[in-house]
């Protein structure tokens, strides 16, 4: 899979115990929107793939999750994808998306 990010950056944070929180954020008009959604699902497939263990909330036993949002406003809309997990699984897992296979 070759994937590179258009619309999606990722920032990062760590919460000091090797677990980490990614969130990309993208504001586009509808002509874009199709492209954008195109790219959370990489993410996702991505994510699914190499996950470090189950899918779930991190408190009830999960090894990561995401959580996705979609919202209009007028003309906008704006796309938010978040990812927690471990930090290197997340780090790994970014990294590849930002540059071909």
């Amino acid at each position: 899979m070759s994937t590179l990010l258009q619309y999606l950056v990722f920032d990062a944070s760590d919460d000091g115990e090797s677990t980490g929180t990614w969130e990309a954020m993208a504001s586009v008009r509808d002509a874009q929107l199709p492209e954008v959604m195109k790219e959370v699902q990489a993410v996702l497939l991505r994510a699914e793939a190499h996950a470090p263990g189950p899918r779930g909330p991190l408190e009830e036993g999960g090894a990561w999750d995401a959580d996705q949002s979609v919202q209009v406003d007028g003309d906008w809309t704006t796309v938010t994808l978040t990812l927690t997990g471990p930090w290197e699984w997340g780090e790994a897992l970014l990294a590849k998306l930002d540059r071909p296979d």
